[in-house]
């Protein structure tokens, strides 16, 4: 029991020195951002034909006999010619898909990018065009999430089609953004759904009384504080939590119902997770494919551009989001072992 008791006081501690450590990590890191506003954002665009492009000629230069490389060199060129004439007759319109890539942490991080780099697209792209989101995250902060998902539903505004691409998970708040599409795709093997909301954390109180320690919750609004770490939890307390997060579940549902109607809600909003071949049959996706495969099937008719809005980080963003991006990478992980092994 001593030693439970001592390791209960290092646990402690060391909670709290890492809370002290996030603490001064979101100063910073809310300094950094208001720095950020003054400066210029840089647009990275990356032609996606044009890799494609050369990773076929790379082959054929290694491949190939010279003399069917040369006619194979020379009917691109007459080719390219009537694309280019086709292109500039009136009338024809050429269809663009742009590619944003969204990787997502607990707190949606990646959603500032996504933010200024949709707003880019949406200044050109038309009707005729599509935007494809390549989606990995396995969920987090029902807030940041929201504002991601609210990000992708501007293009339906705009009506722009939408595809969204799963290679390896979206699930719950990545599924939330997921749903929004026209159209979406995954691979084999992702994991995809795990509509429902969860919230834990420790409570240390039994410890700090058997120590003779006072924790003071103080609080102007009969559920300003519900449940805490360190204070003593009531089952007033606890019933309020469990309603919130019923509540936070409800909105969930109604609005992947919203963009999903052809799914079964009750059946597919029980916190359970499904692999791409499963998904399908459960209606949460559309088809099975990898977005490189899509991609490259889609650059044959259409071209194709990456593209991703950055801003530079200076010292103060480094050091305030350094921490908290790595205690942010370690719980990704761990929630992607704990759906896999889930399963």
């Amino acid at each position: 029991m001593e030693f439970l008791s001592e390791y209960g006081l290092f646990l402690a501690k060391t909670l709290t020195f890492v809370f002290a450590i996030l603490f001064v990590a979101g100063g910073l890191a809310t300094l950094a951002q208001r720095q950020q506003k003054t400066r210029d954002l840089s647009l990275e665009v990356t032609p996606l034909n044009k890799r494609y492009e050369d990773f076929r000629h790379s082959l054929e230069q290694e491949v190939l006999d010279p003399a069917t490389l040369k006619k194979q060199r020379k009917a691109e060129k007459k080719a390219e010619k009537a694309r280019q004439k086709q292109g500039g007759a009136e009338g024809v319109t050429e269809k663009h898909i742009y590619v944003i890539d969204f990787d997502g942490d607990i707190r949606a991080s990646d959603v500032d990018s996504l933010r200024e780099t949709i707003t880019c697209v949406l200044t050109l792209a038309k009707a005729s065009d599509e935007v494809v989101v390549r989606l990995e995250s396995p969920g987090g902060m029902v807030h940041a999430y929201g504002l991601a998902a609210s990000q992708l539903a501007r293009i339906k505004e705009h009506n722009i089609p939408l595809t969204v691409c799963v290679d390896k998970v979206a699930a719950s708040g990545g599924y939330l953004m997921a749903c929004i599409a026209d159209r979406i795709i995954a691979a084999p093997f992702a994991i995809i759904g795990s509509i429902g909301v969860v919230a834990q954390l420790p409570n240390f109180n039994r410890l700090l009384k058997k120590h003779d320690i006072d924790y003071e919750v103080l609080t102007a609004g009969e559920y300003k504080r519900t449940l805490t770490v360190f204070g003593e939890n009531t089952d007033q307390g606890r019933q309020k939590f469990l309603q919130d997060l019923e509540e936070t579940h409800v909105l969930f549902k109604e609005w992947v119902h919203k963009f999903r109607a052809q799914v079964d809600i009750d059946e597919v909003s029980k916190g359970e997770i499904w692999y791409g071949t499963r998904a399908v049959d459960m209606k949460l996706i559309d088809s099975i494919s990898t977005s490189d495969d899509y991609l490259l099937q889609a650059s044959q008719t259409a071209r194709v551009f990456q593209v991703r809005c950055t801003r530079k980080q200076n010292i103060a963003e480094k050091l305030g989001l350094s921490v908290a991006t790595m205690l942010d990478s370690g719980v990704s992980k761990f929630q992607r072992l704990w759906a896999t092994r889930s399963a």
